[in-house]
């Protein structure tokens, strides 16, 4: 049964990176399934971790690890495949890459096995698209100064999102020379609110930036910047030109991410005289426990209830959440005590964003 669940939780991930824009990873994916139900070595990469938390685990575990030695030139006949290393993805062929694949498994059994331990961690920067804009609403109530605090930071990356540029249309905010470009940010015209904000705000002061993960990752170490790298699909080029370019920005702007949980993180936290407390996070609350989620909903309540014009305080998230039948991925930001707004929604990795949808 393990292995079986293995199996169907590889063909689950197949039909999201279908749907999400990688072909590539879809049509492994579909054979990676074939290969564990009939023992092949994608079967021994996954055994013992079969009942790993969370249904992507498995597979994107297995595909980081095959990816990282991609990455290191460990895998030459399957980096000709792999856009991110150079090569070409046919989508004519788009079982071309198996043979290749199943034999890096093979042959690098002990690496993808190592690679299994690891939780995926890609720190998205697509998704500063929609946690800057929450930024932007809340300095425009709260005139002051930001402490930027985030949850499930992994490597920290985001808690430079005022450091990137993104553009729509008419809409152009942040540091015109940034590496980091978020092109089509919205689509169709960006909301008003945005336009206007963005114009009034044209820069965002941050004194402040820390995070919290229970892996935190090191942008800076050779280590750290492989393991993200390896988790970005390799034939979403774009995304791993924004990933470069986060790396970058990094070494330039420091942020600091604690080994902690979210609660115990935010017990730490409280407003502060002369500046704006935000405490922001995207896609990482269905990985903490509903007994710790209920302890950090309360711990926002309290800094909301403490929040004063000259001390304020500001929770933004960009996570999924039911909206009628359909599972969507929606930025919602709460100021102070007010109550909180739902602003817009967009795709799971930020890009393009738009308007809530009825």
């Amino acid at each position: 049964m393990s292995r079986e669940r293995a199996a169907d939780m590889a063909e689950l991930q197949a039909t999201a990176c279908a749907e999400l824009g990688s072909p590539l990873y879809a049509a492994l994916l579909r054979r990676v399934a074939d290969d564990i139900r009939t023992g092949g070595p994608c079967a021994e990469a996954v055994a013992g971790y079969e009942e790993a938390p969370g249904p992507a685990a498995i597979a994107l575990r297995l595909l980081g690890g095959v990816h990282g030695l991609v990455l290191t030139g460990r895998a030459p006949e399957l980096a000709a495949h792999y856009p991110s290393a150079g090569g070409a993805f046919d989508p004519r062929r788009p079982d071309a890459a198996w043979p290749a694949f199943r034999a890096a498994v093979a042959a690098e059994l002990p690496w993808v096995r190592d690679w299994m331990t690891r939780p995926p961690q890609t720190n998205e920067v697509g998704r500063a698209n929609l946690l800057i804009a929450g930024l932007l609403t809340a300095v425009e109530t709260f005139q002051l100064p930001v402490r930027l605090f985030e949850l499930g930071a992994s490597a920290g990356l985001n808690l430079r999102a005022e450091q990137f540029h993104y553009i729509a249309q008419d809409y152009r905010w942040g540091p015109a020379t940034s590496p980091v470009v978020l092109d089509a940010a919205w689509r169709g015209t960006p909301p008003e609110w945005l336009t206007r904000a963005a114009t009034r705000h044209p820069s965002i002061t941050v004194v402040e930036r820390r995070g919290c993960d229970l892996n935190p990752v090191d942008p800076l170490s050779a280590d750290g910047a492989l393991a993200l790298r390896a988790y970005v699909w390799p034939d979403q080029t774009a995304r791993f030109a924004r990933l470069e370019g986060a790396l970058g920005v990094a070494a330039e702007i420091p942020a600091e991410v604690a080994a902690m949980g979210a609660a115990d993180f935010l017990s730490g936290v409280e407003p502060r005289e002369g500046t704006l407390t935000v405490v922001w996070h995207s896609v990482m609350r269905q990985y903490v426990p509903k007994e710790e989620w209920a302890l950090v909903q309360t711990q926002l309540d309290e800094l909301a209830a403490a929040s004063t014009p000259q001390a304020g305080f500001a929770h933004i998230a960009f996570e999924p959440g039911r909206v009628g039948e359909q599972h969507r991925f929606r930025l919602t930001v709460r100021l102070g005590e007010s109550a909180e707004a739902d602003l817009a929604e967009a795709a799971p990795h930020g890009l393009p964003a738009q308007g809530p949808q009825p």
